[in-house]
């Protein structure tokens, strides 16, 4: 594993002075000074997809957007179940700006699982029964992969009888804010389709 915090790239501060430009030389605002509310430090935790130029396209909505960029926790080496790197960035920024910011990098595509507090994924745990091997696993994770609402944080399965019975798998979501719903009609209509069983969803349960 590499963690590292490694600091603002180049790159980032080259979009920083772009922004410190635009406000001009001397430091003051474009309103001359009289901001709404004086900037203060924000994280937000992304998740990129592991190609080239990613974490700069990543930056550019902050810094375009009034963000002064401080630090980048960039985790190469702890993937996300999807396969894609978690990153988490520090940056200040008025609450305004803030809240355009986190606009701005979901309009961009960026997957924006946690800004500042709230969390922009809801999870739920479920059960899946059936002959889960012989439909093919891998696809069927897969497609609830390609859902838009949801993602599959973790998966346990569970086959006492051998991988040619009836098995069983316990599946952690993470679905959109307010899309839950929308997650599970999707594994439900999947289940339908190759003859499984759904258990949803439960709870009490560590995932």
């Amino acid at each position: 594993m590499s963690d590292r915090r490694d600091g603002t790239p180049a790159a980032a501060l080259d979009a920083e002075d772009a922004t410190d430009a635009a406000e001009g030389a001397d430091g003051a605002s474009p309103d001359g000074g009289h901001a709404a509310a004086a900037p203060s430090t924000h994280t937000v935790r992304l998740e990129l997809v592991d190609e080239p130029g990613q974490l700069l396209a990543a930056l550019h909505p902050i810094a375009d957007n009034g963000g002064n960029l401080l630090s980048i926790y960039h985790e190469r080496g702890n993937k996300t179940p999807r396969g894609r790197i978690p990153v988490e960035v520090d940056f200040e920024a008025t609450p305004e700006r803030f809240e355009e910011i986190v606009d701005a990098l979901r309009s961009e595509g960026v997957n924006v699982m946690q800004a500042g507090t709230e969390r922009y994924a809801e999870e739920v745990t479920l059960l899946l029964f059936g002959h889960l091997i012989d439909t093919d696993l891998s696809d069927t994770l897969s497609r609830i992969e390609a859902c838009e609402s949801a993602s599959v944080a973790d998966v346990s399965l569970a086959a006492p009888q051998g991988t040619e019975e009836v098995s069983s798998a316990r599946l952690r979501l993470e679905a959109r804010a307010g899309e839950t719903d929308a997650a599970l009609a999707a594994v439900r209509e999947l289940a339908a389709e190759k003859d499984l069983r759904v258990v949803e969803p439960l709870t009490g349960v560590d995932a």
